[in-house]
């Protein structure tokens, strides 16, 4: 607890605070009334923070108040904040759905599961508040959150941007606000202003002293209350002649400290002893405190004269007057002392019950390098890891590294602590911690695993080329020594070329796929990684025809894989998405596995509340819903991707909401977005990611009708010759080549077909094949082809292409003179573009309609958007009409709130509004004001 409660009843406490506590009433009576509220209470030691948090708990009637306090020395044990302030309210955890409460229930060790995602955890938190807060409103209390650990931030600073329509206050306080609790609104709490902070100086003066120098202690102090209150203490007439005798270039923290530990030297030894100990504690748990004591041989009796001097209170919990008294009993101690203290409470401390924090002070009890504490740190490591707390985790580890005799032992116990860090996105720290691992000693295994993690370092940091390189030489060093492992990071290795691309190193791609080619088998029956490496490598070094069956193999592999395991959840988003297994039902033309792969990404990702990976997968199935003609699904799931990176502070994954506008043909913003893309391409060396900003330019530029520019960008794309990237960009090429002349681009369009359709017969490739065919043809064998291709492509689910034969058909027509047939094709163009909502394309047809002479048919509003028509129609805001849409899918108030990061109690809010709004009084009645369509996460 913060130690502003020093003030209780004395002058100054809370006299002059009228205003915040203003504001804190103004955040009780909204909660009270049924509204949520967020406040961060910033501002510096001693300021009177605590004393206002104290002043909200006991002015907030009605309310269920919880609270927390960060201790520095617990920063590092996960989620330990988050457990001291849900603590009381645990019993709902079961109210929860099931992932949510599993993650919860793992994350605080209270049952073993896989790692939770921090998230997942975050999205917890948010529904158990939303429970608890059912009952009776919530005030939820942070004091000292600068000390919080890392996870449990995290997960507050989650729930504290997703509350919504709860009942619940969410209050903070802190000298500097964490990067997580960052834009939430702010209280800052400034000094007493200067007749209140006379007025409290002058209560504790033992004598008279100067108008002038009173005033200067008062500007030294900048108002500051514990200053005003402390650092008189112990200090005479003589001393205070000129303020407080300490140099002005100390921080006033650091003088209130020494204020601290003149009052500390004034005790008996035995009562500095007692207050070092209880400082090294951070639990507070008197009995433990007592154990600890009487193996030091210290008596209860030593404790009185701190709590005469209201520096500390022995009750249901050891409290400090203030952190600051905390910090100076234990830096006041020599080293030796702390030493034996935190030995004994390690002694003391339960090794069953508390196994961490018992490691912990066995290794702040070291007095040197200790085998057995090292291996103890590296289990608290292990169990931190378990439960999510990936920064304990590498904090422990580092710890145990220290503290390793053996220098191999330690290199090794080094590079396990820069994993940690890399996991925990520290990646600058996992590279220090790397230098220090080369040191070595290193065995051969530990060498590689050095170069491993340095190549997936730059891998994470986009240096695509750099780590592609590094991971091949990992791999090569491995192959001796774990095949296993080898060929995994062949497959890092090829995923980080294949980001590359060609703005990489020339022939980064195929260096890699020939040295994964070149890689022994593995040793047991083929894994997952090792069928989709073979498959890549293959398709790589010997072209499409020779690696047909291996893509098959590895496509239908993960179309079968277990989605409940670890293997499964690792290998279906392929390095977060930078080489996308997506990739293989592309190569393969296979329009129905790319839908069944990217909504089995969609849910596996969901169900594990991996929201990283779960961008990547919904931009996966947003791509894949363009080419369907569904732009609104599409629509939806890039919403979500912004929410998920609202939620998470992550940027949003981007070329999806690219590639919509540019089918849509709104100029201005596909051309930004556009520009945007490639520019962040170009500086992260992402070839992948260009080729997709040339696709968007050509299908804009074909739609509003720039064939030269269309058939560069197209060019561009097709030249770099990117995986995956054909299917796409051919059809786009062939169409711009054809109306700027180019016939020899349309035969090379025509020739890298037939070459795919030779060996991937698929409806979708012959049916683009025959529409390139009939552009380089005339007469009935161009109608032959036209015919065929709107025939395949209409037993397919590609309906943007369907269309747009159908458009180029009624385009051909027309100009062939053969005006009733050309508008038979093209109303059907037109119809399919303006439902589906790709508008460039629609304009085309229907200026090639008036062309034909047809007149007086006004533009339709489209079936795409009538969802959104209708919503908008009666105001239904963002929030309200994504609402509407999950619940007409039929998703519940747990569903809808875990799929856009609210609470259900906030999801039935929603509801509530939506039906005042359309005039409703149920969901079943959804359907008949917004127009059903298909959830793009649920199978089909």
């Amino acid at each position: 607890m913060g130690g502003d409660s020093l003030l209780r009843g004395r002058a100054g406490g809370l006299t002059d605070r009228h205003a915040e506590c203003g504001v804190l009433d103004q955040l009780v009576g909204a909660v009270q009334a049924g509204a949520p509220r967020v406040l961060v209470v910033r501002g510096e030691p001693g300021v009177g923070k605590s004393a206002l948090l104290n002043y909200l708990a006991g002015h907030a009637p009605g309310c269920r108040v919880v609270r927390a306090a960060g201790v520095e020395s617990e920063m590092e044990l996960a989620f330990a904040g988050l457990h001291q302030l849900l603590a009381p309210v645990l019993d709902r955890v079961e109210r929860l759905p099931g992932p949510q409460r599993e993650a919860l229930r793992t994350a605080f060790g209270l049952s073993a599961g896989p790692v939770p995602d921090r998230f997942l955890v975050g999205l917890a938190v948010l529904g158990l508040v939303s429970e608890v807060a059912a009952e009776r409103p919530l005030i939820c209390v942070v004091d000292d959150e600068q000390w919080l650990d890392r996870a449990s931030v995290q997960a507050l600073g989650f729930a504290a941007r997703r509350l919504a329509a709860d009942p619940v206050g969410l209050v903070f306080a802190a000298r500097v606000a964490a990067t997580e609790l960052t834009g939430l609104p702010e209280l800052a709490v400034e000094g007493l202003q200067e007749n209140g902070a006379r007025a409290l100086l002058d209560s504790v003066l033992t004598g008279p002293v100067d108008p002038r120098v009173r005033d200067q202690i008062v500007a030294e102090t900048g108002g500051n209350p514990l200053a005003l209150l402390e650092l008189p203490r112990g200090l005479g007439p003589a001393e205070l002649a000129g303020g407080f005798g300490l140099p002005a270039t100390a921080s006033l923290p650091g003088r209130i400290e020494e204020s601290f530990r003149r009052q500390l030297n004034g005790l008996p030894e035995q009562t500095q002893w007692l207050l070092a100990l209880a400082a090294a504690d951070p639990s507070g748990d008197p009995s433990l405190l007592w154990r600890a004591a009487g193996r030091l041989g210290i008596t209860v009796g030593a404790g009185a004269p701190a709590v005469r001097a209201g520096l500390v209170e022995f009750g249901a919990r050891v409290r400090f007057s203030h952190p600051l008294v905390r910090s100076a009993a234990y830096r006041s101690a020599p080293v030796h002392q702390m030493q034996e203290t935190h030995a004994a409470l390690a002694e003391a401390t339960d090794s069953a019950a508390d196994p961490d924090r018992r490691a912990w002070h066995r290794a702040r009890a070291a007095a040197g390098p200790d085998e057995d504490v090292a291996a103890e740190l590296e289990r608290s490591a292990g169990r931190a890891q378990a439960r999510g707390g990936l920064v304990a985790a590498a904090a422990f580890l580092e710890r145990a590294a220290l503290l390793t005799p053996e220098p191999g032992r330690r290199a090794e116990r080094l590079l396990a602590a820069a994993r940690g860090k890399r996991d925990a996105g520290e990646l600058d720290a996992a590279l220090g911690l790397l230098v220090a691992a080369e040191a070595g000693p290193l065995d051969a295994l530990q060498t590689a695993g050095v170069r491993h993690l340095h190549g997936q370092i730059a891998s994470d940091q986009g240096h695509g080329t750099d780590a592609a390189r590094m991971l091949v030489h990992a791999a090569r060093l491995l192959e001796p020594l774990d095949v296993a492992l080898a060929r995994e990071t062949y497959l890092e290795a090829l995923a980080a070329a294949m980001f590359a691309g060609d703005l990489g190193r020339p022939g980064g791609v195929r260096e890699a796929a020939k040295a994964a080619r070149a890689a022994p088998p593995s040793p047991g029956p083929p894994r997952a990684v090792d069928v989709v490496l073979d498959a890549f490598a293959l398709r790589v070094t010997q072209g499409p025809a020779a690696s047909t069956a291996a893509l098959r193999r590895a496509l239908e592999l993960l179309l079968t894989l277990d989605a409940d395991t670890g293997d499964a959840r690792r290998w279906l988003w392929l390095a977060s998405g930078r080489a996308s297994t997506i990739t293989l039902a592309l190569e393969l033309w296979d329009f129905e596995s790319w839908y069944a792969l990217a909504a089995l990404q969609v849910r596996v990702a969901r169900e594990a509340g991996a929201l990283v990976q779960l961008q990547f997968a919904i931009s996966n199935l947003g791509v894949h819903q363009l080419l369907a003609g569904e732009l609104s699904t599409a629509e939806r799931l890039i919403e979500e991707d912004g929410l998920i990176a609202e939620a998470t502070g992550n940027p949003p994954i981007g070329y999806a909401a690219m590639l919509l506008a540019a089918w849509r043909g709104v100029e201005q913003e596909a051309s930004e977005l556009i520009r945007a893309t490639v520019r962040i391409a170009t500086e992260g060396g992402a070839g992948g990611l260009a080729g997709l900003g040339d696709w968007a330019s050509a299908v804009l530029d074909n739609g509003l009708g720039r064939y030269d520019a269309a058939r560069d960008a197209a060019q561009r794309a097709f030249g770099r010759d990117h995986l995956g990237l054909g299917p796409l960009v051919v059809p786009e090429l062939a169409e711009a080549a054809t109306r700027t002349g180019d016939v020899a681009l349309v035969q090379a369009a025509l020739d890298w077909l037939s070459e795919r359709t030779l060996v991937t017969p698929t409806e979708w490739v012959l049916g683009i094949e025959a529409r390139v065919r009939a552009l380089l043809e005339d007469g009935q064998v161009a109608d032959g082809f036209y015919r065929e291709s709107v025939e395949r492509l209409g037993r397919t689910g590609v309906r943007s292409q369907l269309a747009r034969s159908h458009l180029l058909y009624g385009e051909w027509l027309r100009r062939q003179g053969r005006r009733v047939d050309a508008r038979e094709q093209l109303r059907t163009a037109r119809r399919l573009l303006e439902e589906m909502g790709m508008e460039a394309f629609a304009e085309r047809a229907r200026r090639e309609l008036r062309a034909t002479g047809e007149t007086g048919r006004t533009r339709a509003a489209g079936a795409a958007g009538a969802a959104e028509a209708a919503g908008a129609g009666v105001g239904l805001t963002a929030q309200e009409a994504q609402v509407a849409r999950l619940a007409r899918d039929g998703l519940s108030n747990p569903e809808i709130g875990a799929r856009l990061f609210i609470s259900p109690r906030t999801a039935q809010y929603h509801l509530s509004n939506v039906f005042t709004k359309l005039g409703i009084s149920s969901r079943s009645q959804l359907d008949r004001v917004l127009p059903a369509g298909p959830d793009p996460g649920r199978p089909r």
